[in-house]
């Protein structure tokens, strides 16, 4: 990774920043490419602030040799002599500030002309500026920063009262509204005795805490960055990481600030005084008009930053368990993730208006005898207006990184800020397993409205059926109805033998449902698919005479597959066997004994072919079979290519169904061809229609042919990633809006129309019969 380091507590000092060359060593010992930008003295206690109308000037600052100790730290067999020796200048106009014994560093006003010099840079700014500088003004020729990185902070971090304040989380916080990842890493000192033994392991300890959060960091938006916290104690790697909240204190009683002794600045005090006394003296004898002799003149004074660390300290003491103080204080490692932003409360409030006082803080209060209002309606709109709205919690975990992101997104986007809470689901939730934790146990007011988005196997149906009106899902418990091809194939079959009017008994082509534990078994699985076997005796009956062109394809498709795994065509007993006996592991004796039942079917296992078309164990159990529909409609002006058109669709409540209207035709790979026994597909013969499948099929995901001669790539890893690759000459893309196909006016027209009556019978089967 490429790393920014930031801190708060200036250049390598055993007085005041004693860890950050270790940290930086331990980093690049690591693989990293890490980049310093620090302030140029100490920055402690001031947040992410900037300094306005300051012009920030640059040093450059050389870390000591890497056979040198790390900057920074007292020699072993001398804790005394820690100070920094006086600056001076050499010849060149270099500043240099030399280190006792090992320890050294210099500083710079210009840059090295020297190829491979490690420089740091300082910066006469704050740790936010640290950051802004660090990530778009210097290093840009090393490549985009992929962590940054604010500390080792000299001292702990931990407790609200602590990190409100702190430069360390202040250079984070910056990071993270600059959209980088962000880690404020703070040491804990028990003693200012330190130990370069316990620091080195605190090093240690803080790069695999670092590169482990990388390595696990949230892609739903959740984190924005992490307050980490190290205690420097001799066991400390014996210690546990753990992912704490932080605590929320609050000063004690009394200032943070000590009155001491101070004259005006740059002016003689006595003179300032006499001053003082002639103002008085003539404003008495002129008893100028307006003057509030009552007021009490100042007493001049200066202040010193005292801050009470013991209300600190206490309040850890005084808390529950399990908050980031109370780790660090047993010898744990505290991680805290933070988002960017100020802890939002009273959510209840969001939405609703505040009503402001008519008079200086007195509310009016009606009379006795008040007129009726002749504005009813208006009185009854405020009180709505003002009556507190219901909290919604949203449950937001699709266990997909591409999907969880762009939901999110689009909450952000289309949801007023503040108008839901966001609550995290527990780490046990999981799209494989069902959660052991009910919502109810998550959303904070039972009389709250509850959004769950996420994977079907983890919504909690039971939840969302005991609040049918406060809670909402995304999907619906009938879906398998309408997404498993042999559930949906009977769902149409019961609704248009019911309802022989509907428009599916004449849009949907039967099918025949069948499931298949083992090849062998092939035949006494279709013993009631009546019309199927009729159909391939007709046909070996045919090719006997060789009629061919009176052959009726079938289709055939796993019902639990997807991305067009596993679809072949066939027209003959023998072909179907051979489809099934080619997807069948066949074991010898020794594997036996080894063979692993699936989940789905219990008994057969997949081949997984040296191509990308194979289908999965659990897909080898139930199947559908459909006759071939030829001619498909064919457009020449796109090719003559196979294509079905893919509509989105939204369901409501109980229920109403929308179709978007801006639909997509999806596209097959190459021209159009019957499927045959005696086709040439390019160029060569072939007995197998499946040899030449690109033709046939119109799935995203399988047309990567088409798009590699193009020069482009087809993705099929997200459900939005449509291929928009060109072929050679005219014709066209693999995808195209419905708006836009050569059809004419009138048939455009009947498909929109044929496609909303289909969808609306389809989930009412799916809802009344599914």
């Amino acid at each position: 990774m490429h790393i920014l380091v930031v801190n708060d507590d200036g250049p390598p000092s055993p007085t005041s920043s004693p860890y950050v060359h270790s940290l930086v060593r331990e980093l690049q010992a690591h693989g990293h490419l890490v980049s310093v930008c620090l302030p140029h003295t100490q920055r402690s206690w001031i947040g992410k602030a900037h300094m306005i109308g300051q012009t920030v000037k640059p040093l450059y600052y050389r870390p000591p040799p890497p056979s040198a100790p790390a900057a920074g730290l007292a020699d072993d067999d001398d804790n005394s002599n820690d100070n920094i020796n006086p600056t001076t200048t050499n010849p060149a106009g270099a500043t240099t500030q030399k280190y006792s014994g090992p320890r050294h560093g210099s500083t710079h006003a210009r840059p090295s002309t020297r190829r491979g010099t490690e420089e740091w840079i300082l910066v006469d700014g704050t740790p936010a500026s640290c950051v802004q500088i660090g990530l778009y003004h210097f290093f840009r020729d090393r490549g985009p920063v992929d962590l940054v990185v604010s500390g080792p902070n000299y001292g702990r971090n931990t407790t609200a009262v602590f990190a409100l304040s702190s430069g360390t989380l202040g250079g984070a916080l910056e990071a993270a509204v600059c959209r980088h990842k962000a880690i404020a890493l703070s040491y804990a000192f028990f003693t200012r005795n330190h130990d370069t033994g316990i620091i080195q392991k605190a090093t240690r300890q803080s790069v695999r805490v670092i590169e482990a959060l990388v390595r696990d960091w949230p892609s739903d938006g959740s984190v924005d960055l992490y307050s980490v916290n190290v205690p420097l104690l001799e066991g400390l790697e014996e210690g546990k990481v753990l992912f704490t909240p932080m605590l929320q204190n609050y000063w004690g009683p009394g200032s943070c600030f000590t009155e001491v002794d101070g004259s005006v600045d740059g002016e003689d005090e006595d003179e300032e005084r006499i001053r003082e006394e002639e103002g008085l003296a003539e404003e008495e004898e002129g008893e100028q008009a307006g003057v509030n002799r009552h007021l009490e003149c100042h007493t001049h004074k200066h202040f010193k930053w005292t801050p009470k660390f013991t209300d600190v300290y206490k309040s850890v003491d005084e808390a529950a368990p399990g908050n980031d103080g109370w780790a660090v204080k047993e010898g744990h490692t505290s991680v805290t993730p933070l988002k960017a932003n100020f802890f939002q409360t009273a959510t209840h409030l969001h939405g609703t208006e505040l009503r402001l006082c008519r008079t200086f803080g007195v509310e009016p209060q009606p009379a006795a005898t008040a007129p009726a209002s002749k504005e009813p309606e208006a009185s009854q709109e405020l009180a709505v207006r003002n009556k507190p709205q219901t909290p919604v919690y949203a449950v937001v975990d699709y266990a997909d990184d591409y999907v969880q992101p762009l939901i999110l997104s689009a909450m952000e986007k289309l949801l007023p800020a503040g108008s839901y809470t966001l609550v995290p689901p527990p780490p046990t939730w999981s799209a494989s397993s069902s959660p052991d934790i009910s919502l109810s146990e998550l959303v904070p007011q039972q009389d709250g409205k509850v959004l769950q988005i996420m994977p079907y196997e983890s919504i909690d149906f039971d939840y969302a059926a005991d609040h049918p009106d406060t809670c909402l899902v995304n999907s619906y418990i009938i879906r398998k109805a309408l997404i498993r091809k042999h559930f949906l194939s009977a769902t149409v079959e019961n609704w248009a033998a019911k309802h022989p009017e509907s428009a599916l008994a004449a849009h949907v082509k039967r099918s025949e449902s069948f499931e298949v534990d083992y090849a062998e078994f092939l035949d006494d699985a279709l013993i009631e698919a009546f019309d199927l076997r009729e159909s391939l005796e007709k046909n070996e009956a045919a090719l006997a005479e060789g009629k061919e062109g009176d052959v009726q394809w079938w289709i055939l498709k796993p019902s639990m597959s997807d991305r067009g795994q596993g679809i072949r065509l066939f027209c003959t007993m023998e072909q179907l066997q051979e489809i099934f006996d080619g997807w069948e592991v066949e074991s010898d004796e020794e594997n036996d004994d080894e063979e692993q039942e699936d989940g789905e079917n219990g008994t057969s296992k997949a081949r997984e072919a040296e191509d990308e078309d194979y289908i999965m164990t659990s897909h080898l159990r139930h199947f559908v079979a459909q006759p071939y529909i030829h001619p498909p409609l064919l457009l020449p002006e796109l090719g003559s290519r196979k294509f079905h058109i893919r509509t989105y669709v939204l369901c409501v409540g109980s229920m109403r169904v929308y179709v978007y209207r801006d639909m997509l035709a999806l596209f097959a790979a190459k021209p159009y061809q019957p499927p045959s026994l005696s086709d040439a597909a390019d160029g060569a013969e072939t007995t197998d229609p499946n040899d030449n499948l690109d033709a046939h099929l119109t799935n995203t995901c399988l047309q990567t042919s088409l798009a590699a001669a193009a020069g482009s790539s087809s993705s099929s890893s997200s459900p939005n990633a449509e291929t928009t690759a060109q072929p050679e000459g005219p014709k066209g893309g693999l995808v195209h809006r419905l708006s836009t196909l050569p059809l004419p006016a009138n048939t455009h027209s009947s498909l929109l129309t044929q496609i909303y009556t289909i969808t609306g019978d389809l989930f009412e089967a799916a809802a009344r019969d599914g």
